[in-house]
């Protein structure tokens, strides 16, 4: 963890249990974690691990069974569905292995979507939204569409959309998920170059590969943290 960094993410004693029929499925079991600005983090696990559910929790979809969640300073486990999207958009930046992107809108009106939500004026969407893709190298590509761009510049206007709000987290699912891996390669270096600029970067994955590029590993099994491994090899302590 980054000496001296804020925190961003700080979970504390994390349940969470699912109630399926008769049964009880303890999906997270007593996690803890702490995440400070700027770190780059790979949460890694096989499927049914937990992984997701955590996603889910750190990205406000979610709230935990117990325990207690801040995000960048504000707690955020007992929120009611209006105030935790109102969150969502404020202090994360999403980015999905399948874009997510609008069909019929433009790269800059796509970009400009978590603004036009939060109620920025029309000129000022534009504006930041444009920056954001120049930020990840489509300032050429402001009025192409979805179908227009290939898979990888697709990603990219997902993650300027992610970016254009300036939040406290990128969270990224799988986001070289649905590419070839020349292109999963490019969007990895261009995660890295954001996190080389201060983005503090959380990706969920099941690929050991892509993993070991993040700063720091934490590997989910049966719903508990296996492992917390700094990329250097010392144990990062939650």
């Amino acid at each position: 963890m980054s000496g001296g960094a804020p925190t961003v993410i700080d979970l504390r004693d994390l349940t969470r249990t699912f109630h399926l029929g008769d049964e009880d499925v303890h999906a997270l079991s007593g996690v803890s974690l702490s995440i400070a600005r700027g770190e780059y983090v790979a949460i890694i696990g096989p499927s049914g691990s937990g992984k997701s559910t955590l996603m889910n929790l750190i990205g406000c979809l979610d709230t935990p069974t117990t325990g207690t969640y801040s995000l960048d300073g504000e707690e955020v486990s007992r929120l009611d569905d209006d105030s935790l999207a109102e969150i969502r958009n404020r202090k994360i930046g999403f980015v999905f292995q399948s874009f997510n992107l609008l069909a019929r809108a433009t790269a800059v009106e796509n970009v400009a979507l978590p603004l036009l939500y939060a109620g920025v004026s029309r000129s000022v969407r534009r504006g930041r939204a444009k920056k954001a893709l120049e930020r990840v190298g489509l300032g050429d590509r402001l009025t192409h569409r979805p179908e227009q761009l290939s898979g990888g510049q697709r990603q990219r206007v997902a993650i300027a959309r992610a970016l254009v709000n300036d939040p406290a987290l990128l969270l990224a699912d799988e986001p070289t998920g649905a590419l070839d891996q020349a292109t999963g390669r490019e969007i990895i270096g261009l995660f890295e170059r954001l996190n080389g600029d201060g983005v503090t970067l959380v990706m969920v994955t099941h690929d050991h590969n892509l993993a070991a590029r993040a700063r720091r590993r934490v590997e989910i099994v049966d719903g508990k943290i296996a492992a917390d491994v700094q990329k250097e090899g010392s144990i990062a302590g939650p």
